[in-house]
């Protein structure tokens, strides 16, 4: 029987304990940083497949490493865990996680065989600070050939565009009054988050179709008599590069800026997490992916066939600068739902949903073993070369 073979026997042997736990994370969604039983979980099932598993790694309390196999080039799954706030796992890392273990698991057993070193990897918090950028400053992927993972999606993409991405907080500080009696001895800090916001719809027409800028308002007053003294408010500044995120960046920045002008107020920007910047997929790891995702019957698109405008950010693009890196999309057929919906996230642990965990594994499996087989490392050192120089 064919290493592959094998490795695909391992993977659906273990569908029915890996579609429990991505069910368990759907029902138990933890937020980033806070993914502590959620790591347990996933942790426990390797160390009980022969991994090496050491917990709260790298100084971050919910990151693991499992490692696997004696020596030769290292490969990284990375296994994601955290859920989104109000929508739980409606990006569907219960499904990255279960797949990144079950490619894991099925690989451990013949790593020394292929002459390979098998790590999993848990990233917390990338819906929100960038667990990765932590991970890489720490030194998690120094040295390492390859890494990779799989994302869920409305539809099946090897190389999905990924674009950059800022996230910032954004205070104005004011003077509170009574709105009625007293209004000229206020400053309303409401006003000018407000005001920012028109600016920022108004800069929209101006700013290209990759460039992307969106927002909420998490603080905007306490008494609807009482003038705000205080707002606050959280955005997402997104671009194809970083070049292109920080002339954008200057530009959203005016917006703010002159509303604290218009206002009176007092500004404050504050970023939250590492900035995310765009992803490099290696093409040598694209191709044996797709190559080996159509063997299972499920044909990929590529990035260039999606309309320009259809991207979203990870951590995992700064991965991608530093290691060779594909993070192919899986579709889970959501209906008319989509990524950060509740309906999305049930669809995770439905049939579709459960078919990913499986494909995605054994996709990733496969894709690791071409690699030691045809012994193609010095072919992504040298793409990876290309990417570093834009870092």
């Amino acid at each position: 029987m064919s290493v592959k073979e094998t490795a695909r026997e391992s993977i659906a042997s273990q569908m029915e304990r890996l579609t429990a736990i991505s069910t368990q994370m759907y029902e138990n969604p933890e937020i980033a940083f806070e993914e502590h039983a959620t790591a347990g979980l996933l942790t426990d099932y390797l160390e009980h497949h022969g991994f090496v598993v050491e917990r709260s790694a790298y100084g971050l309390e919910t990151a693991f490493v499992a490692k696997a196999g004696a020596g030769g080039p290292e490969v990284i799954i990375c296994a994601e865990m955290d859920a989104l706030p109000g929508v739980g796992h409606a990006c569907g890392h219960n499904i990255i996680a279960t797949a990144a273990i079950g490619a894991g698991v099925a690989l451990a057993p013949v790593a020394d065989q292929l002459g390979i070193r098998v790590t999993v990897l848990g990233t917390p918090a990338e819906e929100n600070f960038g667990g990765k950028v932590d991970l890489i400053n720490a030194g998690a992927f120094t040295g390492a050939a390859a890494a990779m993972m799989v994302h869920p999606s409305p539809q099946d993409v090897v190389d999905p565009n990924v674009i950059a991405v800022a996230h910032w907080d954004v205070e104005f500080h004011g003077k509170s009054a009574h709105a009625s009696a007293y209004p000229d001895r206020g400053i309303n800090a409401l006003d000018a988050a407000v005001q920012s916001y028109v600016n920022i719809s108004t800069l929209r027409q101006s700013i290209l179709s990759t460039d992307k800028i969106h927002g909420i308002i998490v603080s905007g007053g306490d008494a609807a008599n009482v003038i705000p003294h205080y707002t606050k408010s959280s955005w997402y500044v997104r671009s194809q590069t970083m070049e292109r995120l920080a002339v954008l960046s200057e530009k959203v920045r005016a917006c703010f800026e002159a509303a604290a002008t218009a206002t009176g107020c007092r500004l404050e920007i504050e970023p939250m997490g590492h900035t995310y910047t765009e992803m490099v997929n290696n093409p040598v790891m694209v191709d044996l992916y797709a190559t080996n995702s159509e063997a299972l019957g499920r044909p990929m698109l590529r990035g260039a066939d999606l309309p320009p405008s259809q991207t979203g950010s990870t951590d995992m693009g700064n991965v991608s600068l530093v290691v060779p890196t594909i993070h192919p999309m899986l579709g889970i057929d959501p209906g008319d739902a989509v990524n950060h919906q509740p309906e999305f996230a049930a669809a995770t642990i439905r049939p579709a949903g459960v078919q990913a965990i499986h494909d995605g594994a054994v996709g990733m499996a496969w894709t690791i073993i071409d690699l030691a087989e045809q012994d193609l490392w010095s072919q992504l050192e040298s793409d990876a070369g290309d990417a570093s120089a834009r870092m």
